[in-house]
Formats: structure tokens, sequence, C-alpha cells
């Protein structure tokens, strides 16, 4: 069967990621299988069965110091109401973590290595178990498409879902991540779904209520799975369809109040601990994060389609997958519990005030892809009846699934070229696709400024000049200097240069600030680095554009570099104004010879 060959090549790179392409559980500090999020997901484990301290959390600073998967704490909040600490994160991962992290403790001093939850064993156990519960998750995926589309099909959807969009990284990387484990939750959630509307059981409503419950708590916002075996019977929203569909619930009100039970006696794990930790039922662990949700006014244009972290822009392939709705929605199965799943779970995430979180775009919305995905069998469905549908299709589907996967190396091991952090459209649209850039610090200054120029300067006019030896802050530190000369600088508590302000009548078609800058140490901070501005005014003093770089992408400890930026010049310029800008930086950071020219290509 194609679908089974499918399925073990998607096996094989899986695995190879997982092992020898970005082997996370033989790394260090926040990049191991046991860091960042990870860790706070699994922070309950080794706190109850090695160090008997749940609430006090007296073993803290050591395994910190020691392993660092996270630059400070951010595994658990004090409880200010009362004694102790609670954990950030709910219980479910941990509970799901159970079995892996038993293995690891017992392999841990068989193998030589400290029983202490995060040595060795522990991160090997944590990522490739992960790793090996999601192909489990895709093999049973798999099973569960073929009750509704041919094989062909869906050997394409796998291919697709697996190699061409960010499930790879999460199912094969970051498979200790959350959205891993719940894609597998979501896929029983289909299969015990669909067999209890074919054959109604306590035996089913025991096992929907199970998942839900598990899936909520990992992950609150969840909730939305109940959504799938409420309203899966349901065929349309016409009457007649919503009448039968509310008699059937009514007919099985004995499996839902049990599924409810379940779910209720799962959730109570996290509502004991929280009575337990810090005297409340209820707490909002994240108190301190700065983690808000605008359910008025939810993200979801720039969860979609920012460059900075967009869903749309690295997993482009997904955007077919809502183009299924189409044929869904015409005579799909369960197609409103999927469209309404689907809206619901875009408008949750989406909401949330920390949209940008994913790193490879829309990390959030895995866990829906065996919803999501449903759809997509459709439409591939109709293209292979249409021979004009999928010669349309096929190189689309291609080329997306290539950028994907673009992204997924450049994330991790490739030639550092994919920047989740700072992405912007003008870098993405340099970089997209490619594996080797020759223009490499030119091209970086994209993540901040919308133009570069690479070419040769031509009719160069000199606009401006300072070599800052009348500046007065220089006077405050004698000692500083670049090549002998007196030179400004910009450091801690002083958070401006002093602006060059100087009139600009040219006709000449691009402008280019340049300066001499040196550092004493680099600010690896992004937001911190200090930004070298050029403004543009028209004649009644509008500004009319504005762009800068920041300085510090460019430079190492110690570095004296000359560096520049270039801007195209808008019609109607009258004057400009030219300074640094040091937004939170407490590294030392000198200028000297500030020239602006003007010239042409």
């Amino acid at each position: 069967m194609l679908s089974r060959i499918s399925y073990f090549i998607c096996t094989l790179i899986i695995a190879y990621g997982c092992l020898f392409f970005y082997p996370k559980w033989n790394l260090k500090q926040g990049e191991a299988a046991i860091g960042w999020d990870v860790s706070g997901y699994y922070w309950y484990l080794p706190s109850v069965f090695i160090y008997k301290d749940l609430k006090q959390q007296y073993f803290a600073d050591s395994i910190l110091k020691k392993y660092q998967p996270t630059p400070e704490l951010q595994q658990f909040t004090p409880n200010k109401d009362g004694d102790g600490n609670v954990m950030s994160y709910s219980a479910g991962m941990a509970v799901m973590y159970l079995p892996l992290f038993t293995v690891a403790h017992i392999a841990a001093p068989m193998l030589g290595y400290p029983a202490d939850g995060f040595s060795p064993p522990y991160q090997f156990a944590l990522q490739v178990g992960s790793m090996l519960i999601g192909l489990i998750g895709l093999w049973y995926y798999r099973r569960f498409l073929l009750y509704y589309f041919e094989d062909k099909v869906v050997a394409v959807l796998l291919l697709l879902m697996a190699l061409g969009t960010n499930y790879l990284n999460f199912t094969s990387i970051d498979s200790p991540q959350s959205h891993n484990w719940l894609f597998v939750l979501y896929v029983f959630l289909l299969l015990n779904t669909r067999q209890f509307y074919l054959t109604p059981s306590y035996k089913y409503a025991i096992r929907i209520g199970a998942l839900c419950g598990i899936a909520i708590l990992a992950r609150p916002s969840e909730m939305t799975s109940i959504l799938i075996p409420l309203l899966w019977g349901l065929n349309s929203l016409s009457l007649p369809d919503i009448r039968k569909h509310l008699q059937f619930l009514k007919q099985h009100l004995s499996h839902i109040a049990l599924s409810i039970a379940v779910v209720l006696a799962i959730g109570s794990i996290q509502l004991i601990y929280w009575k337990y930790s810090s005297g409340h039922w209820l707490f909002y662990s994240y108190q301190g994060q700065g983690q808000s949700f605008s359910f008025g006014h939810p993200h979801t244009y720039k969860y979609l389609f920012s460059y900075r972290s967009g869903w749309f822009i690295f997993n482009p392939i997904v955007m077919l997958a809502w183009l299924g709705f189409i044929p869904l929605i015409r005579k799909g199965k369960g197609r409103v519990a999927i469209t309404v799943f689907m809206l619901a779970t875009l408008y949750i995430v989406s909401a949330w005030d920390i949209w940008w979180y994913s790193g490879i775009g829309g990390r959030a919305m895995i866990q829906s892809y065996p919803i999501l995905f449903i759809p997509f069998g459709y439409l591939l469905t109709e293209a292979f009846r249409r021979k004009w549908m999928l010669l349309l299709l096929t190189p689309v589907m291609l080329a997306f699934a290539y950028v994907s996967l673009w992204t997924t190396i450049q994330a991790h091991n490739g030639t550092s070229l994919f920047d989740a952090e700072t992405m912007s459209k003008a870098y993405y649209w340099h970089v997209v696709g490619r594996w080797h850039i020759t223009d490499k610090d030119e091209a970086e200054k994209l993540k901040d400024t919308d133009h570069i120029f690479t070419g040769k300067l031509k009719d160069q006019k000199l606009e401006y000049s300072d070599n800052y030896e009348n500046d007065t802050s220089i006077h405050e530190m004698p000692m500083l200097a670049i090549e002998g000369n007196k030179s400004a600088y910009i450091k801690e508590g002083l958070e401006f240069s002093a602006t060059a302000r100087f009139p600009l009548h040219t006709d000449k078609k691009w402008l280019r600030a340049q300066v001499m800058v040196k550092c004493t140490n680099k600010e690896w901070n992004v937001w911190n680095m200090t930004q070298f501005t050029v403004k543009l005014f028209n004649s009644k003093g509008d500004n009319i554009k504005t762009s800068m770089i920041r300085l510090h992408r460019f430079l190492n400890d110690n570095e004296l570099k000359s560096l520049h930026i270039d801007l195209q010049m808008p019609d109607g310029v009258e004057r400009a104004e030219v300074y640094l800008w040091n937004p939170g930086s407490n590294k030392l950071l000198m200028i000297d010879n500030l020239q602006v020219w003007s010239f042409n290509e």
C-alpha cells in the first residue's frame, strides 16, 4: 500500500532528525531536550519522585546551576498568598511523561549517571520516547484517514503533513513539546469518536473522556477538544439535522455523563495540586510572565501572515488544507465538528497577546493537524479526479513543502539564515529557499530596514560629516578613543547620542549614513542592541521615512568596524537626522567619524 510506504518514509526522516540531525538529547542548557517549556512541564516529576519537594523547591537552584534548562527559574512562581511555590505549567504533560521518566530513572544509575532527573538518560528518554509516541500517533492517523480516503490520497497527506509542515520539527527535534503529544491524543480522539457514533458504548465514552481530560490537563486551551465528540454526528446546521443530533445525544446522556465525569476526575489532579501548593482551588500560575489574552481583539491576521512567526508564512501548505473546507462543507464527514473546532482553536491561539511565541510559525496549531488535514484529504480527492487540478496543485504543494523543510533545517543546523525572533518581510524574501548567500552582513540589515544597496556607488556627494571632536560627553571618559581620536559613546544611562541635523537638497536616489563603531562586549539581546537611525523630513517637518540597523548584529568583542545604512530617497526630502539610540544595553559602544553621502546607482 502506498500509504504504508509513505509512513515508513516519514518514520525514517523523523528518526534521522531526532537521532542524528539535531539530537537535543545530546545538547546542553536550553537546547537540551529538557529545556525551556519542556522543563516546566516536566518539573513535577523530579519534584515528586526524586526530591520529595513539590512545594518549597529547595533543589531548584542546584539543578538550574548544573543544567541551566532556562536562564532563570521559570518553572514555578512564588505563591504570593502564602508559603511555597506553584508550578507555572499544568500537570498533564508530566502525567504523560511519567513512563519515560520511570525508564530513565531506573536506567540512570545502571549506566553510571546521576539519578537526578536531568542527566543524559532522562534527556534521551524524553526526546526519543516522545518521538516514538509521535510515530505511533502517525500510524494510527493513517488508519483513521483510510476510513475516508483512498490509499493514494492518504499517502500524499502523510508526506505533506509530516515533511511539509512544522509537524516535522515538533515530532522529531522538539518532540517532548506538548504539541506532538497532543497531536497523538487528537488522533485517538478521532478514532474513538468515530467508533462511538457507529456503535455507542461506555468503553468509547470512557476513552473519549480520558483523552479530552488529559489534553485539557496538558493545555487548558484544549477545551476545544470537547467539540469533536460533541458535534461529530451533526451533518449540517439545518433544523432537521440539529434535531436529529440532539435526539442522538439525548438517547446517550448516560454515556455523555460518564465522559464528563472522567474529564472532571482528570482535571481534579490540577485542582488538588493548586489547593496543596497555593491554598486555592484555582490559581493563575503565569503571574509575572506577562501572559494574557485579548479575546475581544484576537491577533489572527498577524498569527497567520506575520513574517515574525506567521503560521501561513512558514507553513504555507496549511493554506491548501484550509482551501479543503470548500469540498468538506459540501459533502465531507464531520464537517460541522471540524469547522467549528478549527475556527475556535484558531481564535483562542491567536487571542494570546504573545502570539509570536511559536518559533517555527504556528506551533500551537500542530495538535489540530489531525482535524485540519481531513479537509485537505477532500481537496486531494477532488484533485485526483480532475487531472488539470492535480497538475495545478502538484508544483504548488512541492514548493510549499520545500519552504517548510527549508525553514526546519535553517532553524537548527542549516546556514543560520532563518531567524524566528526578528524575521522581517524584506529579509525573508531575500533568503527564503537559499542555502548560502555571499552578502550575509548586508542581508542581516534587512531584518531592520527595507532596502540594501549592493551595487557600485555613483555620483557620490558628501552631505554631512562629524568626527565628534566637539562632543562634550567625550570628556566624561577621556581614555576612550578609536584609533587615537576622541570618540563619542553610548552606554548604560546614556540613551541617545548627539543628533546630527542637516539640510538635504539633492536629486540623488540613495542616501548612505556611515559610522565607525567599536564595542567592548557584544550585546546579544537583539532588543537591547544600539540602533543606528536615519530620519528624513519634508518641508512641513513631517517625518516621511525612518530606517535603522542594530549595530551589535555585526560586531564582536573589541572589534572596530565601519558600518552603514542605505535608504532609497523618497520625493520631497528637505532635511535629515542621524543618531544612535540605546534601548537598554549596558554594553559600551564607541562611535566616531559619522559621514552621510547621497549617491546614485
